[in-house]
C-alpha cells in the first residue's frame, strides 16, 4: 500500500514538472499558474483560502498575489463583509492566459491519459475522489482528537 501513495506522489510531481516546463514558455512561473489556475476556478477567494489552496504560508501567497497584480491579471477586492480581508480577481487581462493554460493542460492530459477511454477516466477519477474523501476524513478525525 505505501508503495501506491509515493506512486500517486511521484506522478502528481512528474505531471506538474512537464506542465511547469510547457507554461513557462508563457511567461509565468509554477506559482503564478497555480495562483491563475485556482482564481479561474473559483473566482473572490480570500487571500488566506488560496494560500491554504496552494499549501504556502500566507505570507507567500501575498508575494505571489503582489507580482501578478504589478503584472496587471489580479486585482484585489476589499471582501465587503469584513474590511480587513481582500477577495481576488482575475482582470480582463489574465482572461487570454488562462485560457492558454487551460489549453496547455488539455493538451497535456491527452498526452498523459494516452490509451485510456473514457470508462477507464472515469474511474480512476472515482477512485481519486474517494482517496481525497478518506484523507479529509482521516485528518477531520487526527484534528478532533488533538
Amino acid at each position: 500500500m505505501k508503495e501506491l501513495a509515493w506512486e500517486m506522489a511521484e506522478t502528481s510531481r512528474m505531471m506538474r514538472r512537464f506542465y511547469d516546463r510547457r507554461a513557462s514558455a508563457l511567461g509565468v512561473t509554477s506559482a503564478q499558474w497555480r495562483v491563475l489556475a485556482w482564481l479561474g476556478r473559483k473566482p473572490g477567494m480570500k487571500q488566506v483560502e488560496l494560500a491554504e489552496c496552494l499549501d504556502v504560508e500566507p505570507i507567500t501567497a501575498c508575494r505571489i498575489v503582489d507580482r501578478l497584480e504589478e503584472a496587471g491579471l489580479v486585482e484585489r477586492q476589499r471582501d465587503p463583509e469584513d474590511r480587513r480581508a481582500w477577495r481576488l480577481e482575475l482582470t480582463d487581462k489574465a482572461q487570454p492566459i488562462l485560457a492558454r493554460l487551460r489549453a496547455l493542460a488539455e493538451e497535456m492530459a491527452s498526452e498523459a491519459f494516452a490509451g485510456f477511454d473514457d470508462g477507464d477516466i472515469e474511474a480512476l477519477r472515482t477512485r481519486l475522489a474517494r482517496v481525497r474523501d478518506n484523507v479529509t476524513k482521516a485528518e477531520t478525525a487526527q484534528r478532533e482528537s488533538a
